[in-house]
């Protein structure tokens, strides 16, 4: 008998796979509590920007015309408990207010609704990035309270915003932490078709699994911190920290990615799993292992200051007060809409609160960062957001703004003057074109 998949929480994560899971052929319910979301997604729409997935999801929603009919949407646990074969846990673990430790509290509200209403055996997993030491506590929990055969285990999501959809259908590593070969093996039926394309299938105990996305989202930061350092670095010696960054990846034990400067990371999860990873640490002990990590934090959230400095500079000095300040991107990276701890809107908005004139532009985000941050001016266009611009500030690396005519915006501008704050865009082009270009960590000229 085929598999029967639910997906319990359909935000970003939890929608991206129950579309994936239809993909992969099985039949999928998904759950949430919030009606208006599950109406959303039962009419084939979903409620964030992420390339391919609203594609996808119509090719498969019950009632769509032409689609497979594999995937369904409720907010009913009780169906849910009947239904499903494999239940994935996919809601979200935000920062607690106040505090660097993980806010559990979606996690446990999850498995105590869900734990009574298995009605036959299961497999329950976890795919929330959570604090080490959670799925044990969770399987008690399901032991305790679910009366049928019911069998946790944790599956930890990887997935790229932007590159959502391929990476849960062709992800370049599947984690499994399980207690059985039974577990194990349902676990590679489910994941039957990339394991034959080649994905690679890392069978480990609970913790471990814990600490996969959380090991690996700290390494992360932890190079995009240290670039940012070198360009500090650079700074202060007259280096290129493109040049530095160009000639250390070529070490096939660096490697490339993750070395480009510029204001830092930001979105919801590296800056909150870096400070939950560091509380937990603590919790087991061995808060020592990762202090690192707090300079880690440091830096990003320095180079965000960093870039104030520069835009203060390069309109006088002294006060933003009275001029016009252009900032192209909202999100916290390209192809997404997603805001949430976005350099580029911190960045807007300290502007504005020093009392700088800013008008923001973003591809994709807009309506999300008006509802952060309804005060700042915002523009339909790069060219609108630049006109009467005493300087442009690029900090979100959309290919929209690669592909911009620098001489085009300096005939709208009052100043030209860009500074990088990605260093993505072509510094000859824009000088050619008479702007005066500046970016993090690189020579003025």
């Amino acid at each position: 008998m085929a598999l029967k998949i639910t997906v319990i929480g359909t935000g970003y994560l939890g929608a991206t796979h129950a579309a994936a899971m239809a993909e992969l052929g099985f039949e999928v319910l998904g759950l949430d509590v919030v009606p208006e979301k599950i109406e959303m997604l039962s009419a084939g729409r979903v409620p964030m920007y992420e390339p391919g997935l609203e594609e996808l999801l119509r090719k498969h929603v019950a009632g769509i015309e032409g689609s497979t009919g594999r995937l369904r949407f409720t907010t009913s646990w009780e169906e849910v408990g009947e239904f499903g074969d494999v239940h994935f846990v996919c809601v979200n673990t935000p920062q607690k207010h106040g505090e660097y430790a993980c806010d559990m509290s979606y996690v446990d509200a999850a498995f105590a609704s869900l734990a009574p209403r298995l009605t036959r055996p299961a497999l329950v997993v976890g795919k929330s990035t959570v604090p080490v030491g959670s799925a044990d506590r969770l399987a008690a929990l399901l032991d305790e309270r679910a009366p049928g055969d019911v069998e946790l285990a944790w599956n930890p999501e990887f997935l790229r915003e932007g590159f959502a959809v391929d990476d849960t259908l062709h992800p370049d590593r599947i984690v499994v932490g399980v207690r059985s070969e039974a577990a194990e093996k349902l676990l590679r039926e489910v994941y039957a078709t990339p394991v034959a394309e080649g994905s690679p299938f890392v069978v480990t105990d609970f913790p471990t699994a814990e600490l996969v996305k959380t090991a690996a989202n700290s390494f992360l930061a932890t190079k995009i911190s240290f670039i940012n350092a070198m360009a500090e670095v650079c700074e202060a010696a007259g280096g290129d920290v493109a040049k530095l960054a160009e000639a250390i990846g070529h070490d096939e034990r660096i490697g490339k990615k993750f070395l480009r400067a510029g204001v830092g990371f930001g979105g919801g999860c590296l800056p909150k799993d870096i400070r939950a990873f560091m509380a937990r640490a603590g919790e087991l002990g061995a808060d020592q292992a990762l202090t690192f990590l707090r300079e880690v934090d440091s830096i990003n959230m320095r180079r965000r200051g960093h870039m104030v400095e520069l835009a203060r500079e390069a309109v006088g000095g002294s006060s933003f007060l009275g001029k016009r300040v252009a900032v192209l991107g909202a999100t916290f990276k390209p192809d997404s809409d997603d805001v949430r701890d976005s350099p580029a809107l911190n960045v807007a908005g300290q502007i504005h609160l020093q009392g700088g004139q800013v008008t923001v532009y973003d591809p994709k985000g807009m309506d999300n960062a008006r509802r952060l941050f309804p005060t700042l001016g915002y523009a339909d266009s790069a060219l609108e957001a630049v006109r009467g611009a005493d300087v442009v500030l690029h900090l979100t690396e959309w290919r929209e703004f690669r592909d911009l005519d620098p001489a085009e915006l300096g005939e709208a501008v009052t100043t030209p003057i860009i500074l990088d704050g990605r260093n993505a865009l072509d510094p000859d082009q824009w000088r050619e074109a008479g702007w005066t270009y500046r970016a993090m960590g690189r020579p003025r000229a």
